[in-house]
Parts: C-alpha cells; sequence; structure tokens
C-alpha cells in the first residue's frame, strides 16, 4: 500500500500531467516531492505506473493506451471486421475511419472515437478477447480436463451460473483480478483474466485466456503468466463446474480448432474431405514396359491407399504443429559388447518432429514412398490418443 504521503504527492502532480509523462521525468518529478514514491515507480513504464495509481489518476489514459495497443496487434485486413464484431463503436462513425492509412493513424483514430464513449477497461478488454478469437494462433493452447467424483452425476447448470460463480470464487481468493467473458458461436465461454498483486491494479498485459465449452470436461487455456496462482484458478473452476479433479492433458497446439476437433472426435466431420492423390497419376509419366511390374505396383499402390485411409480417412486431420517423443528406455545392445552395455541408468533422449501441418504431413509418407505403411502407432496415434506429448519407458 502506498502511504499517505506517496498519494498526496501522485494527486498534486499525477492529475496534472498523466497525459504526457515518461517513466523518466516522472521518476524525476516524484523524487523532488517524495522519494518514497520515486523508488517505487522508478522501475515501471509510464502506462505501468499510471495503472498502479489507478484510483488517483483515472483510468482514461491507461484504457486509450490499451485499445491503441490492441488496434496496433491487429492484421490491418482483419480490423475492420473486428470493431464491427465489437459493435462499441457505431457503424456510422466506423465509415469516418480510413483503413488504408497506416495502422498506427488508425489507430489513434479508434482511439479518439472510443474516448468520445468514454470506454472503460470493460469494453476495452471484450476487444481482447475478439481479437484472439480471430487471431488465435497467437498463443500456444493447453488442453486440461476434468474429473467428476466417484458416483457424482453429470451436472447441468447453465453457463451464467458457470460464470457467476467462476468470478465469485476467484475474486474472493485474490482482490486485484479483473475477469472478462465473452460468448462464442459454438457454445462456448470465452474467459480473459487479468491478474495483479496484492498492492497493485490488475496489469492488463499479464493475462490468461480460457475457452470453456458448457456441459463438457474440457477447457483450453493459454499460458498461465502468473503460476502463484495457478491453485485459486484451479479451484475456481472446478467450483464453478461441479468437479472434483482437473489435470493437465499432453496436448497442445497454436490452433485451438484442432484441438477442440481432437477432443470432441469432431474432426471426421467437421474438416472438409480429402482425397489423396493418386500415385499413378503422379507418375503417369514413368512408363514401365513390364505388365507383370505394373500389376504389382498397382496392388502394392492399392494396399497403401487402403492402409493409410484406415489409418487417417478420407478428410483433412486436426491441424497440430509438432510431437514430441521423450524416450526412457534401456539402451538395447549385446550384453558382452559395446559401452553402454552394462549402463543400469535408462537411455533419454528427446525426438521431437516438427510441421506446419504434422498429421497430413504423417498421412502423405506412405502414398509418397517415403515410409512403409503402416506408420508407427506412436504416430498415428495423435489424434485418437488426444496427445502430443509421449513419454516412452521400460514396461
Amino acid at each position: 500500500m502506498y502511504g499517505t504521503s506517496q498519494l498526496w504527492v501522485a494527486g498534486r502532480w499525477g492529475r496534472a500531467f498523466a497525459d504526457n509523462v515518461s517513466s523518466n521525468w516522472w521518476s524525476l518529478k516524484a523524487s523532488r516531492t517524495d522519494p518514497g514514491l520515486a523508488r517505487s515507480v522508478n522501475f515501471m513504464s509510464a502506462w505501468e505506473a499510471g495503472a498502479a495509481l489507478a484510483g488517483v489518476i483515472g483510468m482514461d489514459e491507461i484504457v486509450a493506451e490499451f485499445i491503441r495497443r490492441t488496434i496496433l496487434k491487429i492484421p490491418v485486413a482483419e480490423i475492420g471486421k473486428i470493431l464491427r464484431i465489437w459493435n462499441f463503436i457505431p457503424e456510422s462513425q466506423l465509415k469516418t475511419i480510413n483503413l488504408k492509412q497506416c495502422k498506427e493513424n488508425v489507430s489513434q483514430d479508434v482511439v479518439e472515437l472510443c474516448k468520445k464513449k468514454r470506454a472503460s477497461m470493460k469494453e476495452a478488454a471484450i476487444l481482447d478477447i475478439i481479437y484472439h478469437q480471430t487471431c488465435q494462433i497467437k498463443k500456444i493452447w493447453t488442453v486440461y480436463k476434468m474429473t467428476k467424483a466417484p458416483g457424482e452425476e453429470v451436472d447441468l447448470s447453465d453457463m451464467e451460473e458457470f460464470k457467476d460463480s467462476f468470478k465469485k470464487v476467484l475474486q474472493r481468493a485474490l482482490k486485484n483480478v479483473h475477469i472478462s467473458f465473452r460468448d462464442s458461436e459454438d457454445t462456448a465461454v470465452w474467459i480473459r483474466i487479468a491478474w495483479g498483486t496484492p498492492y497493485m491494479k490488475p496489469n492488463q498485459y499479464k493475462t490468461t485466456y480460457m475457452v470453456y465449452h458448457s456441459q463438457t470436461p474440457f477447457v483450453f487455456i493459454s499460458h498461465c503468466r502468473i503460476k502463484k496462482y495457478i491453485p485459486e484458478l484451479w479451484q475456481a473452476l472446478m467450483t464453478a463446474g461441479n468437479y472434483h479433479k482437473i489435470q493437465q492433458m499432453e496436448l497442445r497446439s497454436l490452433y485451438l480448432d484442432s484441438l477442440k476437433a481432437i477432443v470432441f472426435k469432431q474432426y471426421n466431420q467437421d474438416f472438409q474431405t480429402y482425397c489423396l492423390t493418386s500415385l499413378e497419376e503422379e507418375n503417369s509419366e514413368v512408363e514401365i514396359v513390364d505388365p507383370r511390374i505394373i500389376h504389382e505396383n498397382m496392388k502394392e499402390k492399392e494396399r497403401i491407399q487402403r492402409v493409410t485411409r484406415e489409418t487417417f480417412g478420407d478428410y483433412v486431420q486436426p491441424r497440430i504443429e509438432f510431437a514430441q517423443y521423450k524416450l526412457e528406455t534401456k539402451f538395447k545392445t549385446d550384453p558382452k559388447n559395446g559401452i553402454l552395455a552394462e549402463r543400469e541408468e535408462p537411455f533419454r533422449c528427446l525426438v521431437k518432429f516438427s510441421s506446419p501441418h504434422l498429421l497430413e504431413a504423417l498421412k502423405s509418407l506412405a502414398p509418397a514412398g517415403i515410409a512403409d505403411a503402416p506408420l508407427s502407432s506412436l504416430l498415428t496415434c495423435i489424434p485418437h490418443k488426444a496427445m502430443n506429448y509421449f513419454t516412452i519407458r521400460e514396461k
């Protein structure tokens, strides 16, 4: 908590100069009146210092800067779309913004319109959620699964009850936390949490994003910036959803929709049909004279396509960009030979497969003649087991 003299200094100088301050100027001015305040804000940026003294300075400029930074993050082609989804600025005023000018000017125009409507952090947080809903691949999402206690029935409480309970539990445990909700079209709710400390207001740039689907045990969470508050977060989730336990699944990706498709077993329905390219068409220029070889090759191609279809199906695979295998096995070799023959400790190594679209890449290996069919089950089980992190140990 800041002392009385510190708040007096902030009240005297903060309001007069809050609009145009830099961290160095702020520290210098504070040091002339109260060295204690200077030490408190010297390490902060101007906006973080403003957040710390929000009750004295006011939130207007902090909200304006947050909206400006959010607009700067949005791809140019998506700015108009996201602002219309936000629906805070009237359409008639949106038409006055020249979206073809540089993004910095666009952001300033948006901020000016928001100032006229006295936007609060509540509206700014919703804009941030819409940005992350539209540009989901900016964060790595991890899947968590909640479970009921033995014999407990499935809870049928609605989403509004879940939101209310979640917010009450988390705010009861943590004083300075800002929670925002936004429903999506697929019956899910997006939750945005800005974390503070016992002595500072929530930092809107240190946030956690969560996606929860009603009546399901799964929750998708971006990286939690404040690890020490994870127990309180888990407690709020389990209480709101009436669950007994929460556990992290070994499944992560940049592509939230693909994670949903995997855990909800929807990838054979929601993804468009994928047609395997015939190897016969690809190699049509290669002339093989011997009819026996032609027959043998055709049978092998048919077998490969059949096995590939049985393994992966005829649809586009969920988009996963990596799979990691951690090996903890004993080194297999002749007991009489080799420097590792008498080693008791497990042989440890890490193998990682990466691709912009890993499952589609694996699906194409056998038809392309790069690998034998069928592929190892360690590679093909990713969508079925809902895992892309594996630890392989001795049986």
